[in-house]
């Protein structure tokens, strides 16, 4: 249930609220709005009667939430959410981002050309694996805190932000600690230990989908996190498991909308591991920008033939300087 409070309710009577919530052995959330507050009701394992907070002193509605996600629900939230760093960066509500990167950390020398390729062609944000989850034991499994370390002086020399995925436990305190967008992999989405973890980091955190994740799976996967207190949460579609052999993953292009009716968090997409193939990359992202997504992540290598990982759905710099044009292109206003 959505508490919603008028726009001019007192500091108290909020709080009676809550309080009331909490002796009905609930959780309360207050969820500050544009123009009023609201409070959710969490953890109640039945409906509740609306005529327990509508005679409270400030209360203008009681409004039951349909869904089995709560904090994630549009329902709960009708204003977007909106993730903003300290340089200005902004994820959400019309405001696109770009983070793009190598699939791994290889060397300094590698990390920071590339960083600098990309940066010069508009993105904001420097994505890299420290740590790869691979389904090879065999394959390159990513640097670890060394990659870490490299990632935090490409941030300190070009100024991007730095996003890197978390595999564990004990990886997710490192990654907390260097980079500015925490990524739990599609490997992870259910592993809902790591993501209660997640939950307890003071960093925004990006949930790809799982590869046979339904929409209900992967939005119920955000509410673990926030129900821990991050309300900070960047979806991202990455292509589910198909039966084709013509693409790695199929890109479910229409999460996107659907996210957009169902929930409130930001998505952005994932074409290179959708596609797998350098040449669909491209295609894929100009319809992921036409979809509505509120970012892309994509993979960009200068030596791709000699990448460690996932270098036939790496982007040359040249290819990526042509996509970012056309994504000008195809967004009213251009980057403007």
């Amino acid at each position: 249930m959505l508490i919603v409070m008028d726009k001019d309710a007192s500091p108290e009577q909020i709080q009676a609220v809550v309080a009331k919530i909490e002796v009905l052995g609930f959780v309360a959330q207050p969820i500050p709005g544009g123009q009023r507050v609201a409070i959710g009701i969490l953890r109640n394992p039945h409906p509740l009667d609306s005529a327990l907070f509508l005679d409270m002193p400030g209360v203008t509605q009681a409004i039951p939430v349909s869904k089995p996600y709560k904090l994630v629900s549009r329902e709960m939230k009708r204003e977007d959410t909106v993730i903003t760093f300290a340089n200005g960066v902004t994820i959400g509500h019309g405001r696109f981002v770009v983070m793009a990167g190598p699939c791994a950390i290889e060397s300094e020398s590698q990390a920071l050309t590339i960083a600098r390729l990309v940066k010069a062609e508009g993105a904001q944000i420097f994505r890299g694996g420290a740590y790869k989850p691979r389904t090879s034991p065999y394959s390159y499994q990513g640097m670890g805190k060394t990659g870490l370390k490299i990632m935090d002086k490409v941030r300190q020399e070009t100024g991007l932000l730095i996003i890197t995925e978390a595999v564990d436990h004990d990886s997710l305190k490192q990654v907390a600690e260097y980079a500015d967008i925490v990524q739990i992999g599609a490997r992870n989405m259910q592993n809902y230990t790591l993501l209660r973890k997640a939950g307890g980091v003071a960093k925004p955190i990006m949930l790809k989908r799982g590869m046979y994740a339904t929409l209900d799976e992967w939005l119920m996967a955000a509410e673990y996190i926030m129900a821990e207190g991050n309300s900070q949460v960047i979806l991202c579609e990455r292509g589910i498991r198909g039966i084709g052999e013509h693409t790695r993953n199929l890109l479910d292009l229409a999460t996107v909308p659907s996210v957009r009716r169902e929930s409130h968090l930001p998505i952005v997409v994932d074409p290179s591991h959708a596609a797998g193939r350098r040449d669909l990359v491209s295609p894929l992202a100009r319809a992921a920008v036409a979809a509505g997504a509120d970012g892309l992540v994509v993979e960009v290598h200068h030596e791709p033939e000699k990448a460690l990982s996932d270098g036939a759905q790496s982007l040359y710099p040249d290819q990526f300087a042509i996509l970012m044009e056309e994504i000008g292109s195809l967004r009213p206003g251009g980057w403007d």
